[in-house]
């Protein structure tokens, strides 16, 4: 028993071409049949026999399958699919910064905004302005930071393993005023 070809598939299910991101589906015998007493998760995570576990990834023209994001993670700005993985990386160029992590905020007007926890080196200087300001030739607008939350870096809030907890950090965030 082997397992069958990859899927990328759009929110309607249906595969996505080479260079667009889509959700991860894959289907083989190591797969689960389902949660336990949710019914309506287990409908979710299944495209017939195919299962997705939440990854969303980008196949190049070889046929290469790169992970870019976790679907829950994924901000939607004025319609706009923005990766937080993608601007994470960005901001972490920059050299005073030593951690980054970047979640969806609600916006009124946007739906959800992009904003970033960033923890600095030690004795950096760095205001939310100028790191907004050095983003602007690195990012699309839809994806710069709209506000930053500086932290210590025991502040970011990550599980046993050293994950950032994106859910707690967007609480943290909400309850900031900017």
């Amino acid at each position: 028993m082997g397992s069958a070809p990859i899927r990328l598939l759009d929110d309607e299910g249906c595969e996505v071409p080479d260079g667009q991101p889509g959700e991860l589906f894959s289907c083989g015998p190591y797969a689960f049949e389902g949660y336990w007493n949710l019914p309506e998760k287990t409908a979710e995570a299944f495209r017939g026999p195919y299962l997705s576990v939440g990854d969303m990834a980008i196949r190049d023209e070889h046929g290469f399958i790169r992970l870019i994001d976790r679907k829950k993670n994924m901000i939607i700005s004025g319609g706009e699919n923005v990766y937080p993985t993608e601007v994470d990386a960005v901001i972490a160029q920059h050299p005073d910064v030593k951690d980054v992590a970047v979640v969806g905020c609600p916006d009124p007007k946007w739906g959800e905004r992009v904003s970033a926890a960033v923890a600095l080196r030690a004795g950096a200087a760095l205001s939310a302005e100028d790191l907004i300001v050095w983003s602007k030739d690195r990012l699309a607008g839809d994806k710069r930071p709209h506000e930053i939350l500086f932290l210590s870096p025991e502040r970011m809030p990550r599980n046993a393993t050293g994950k950032i907890l994106h859910r707690v950090l967007r609480d943290m965030m909400a309850a900031c005023v900017f």
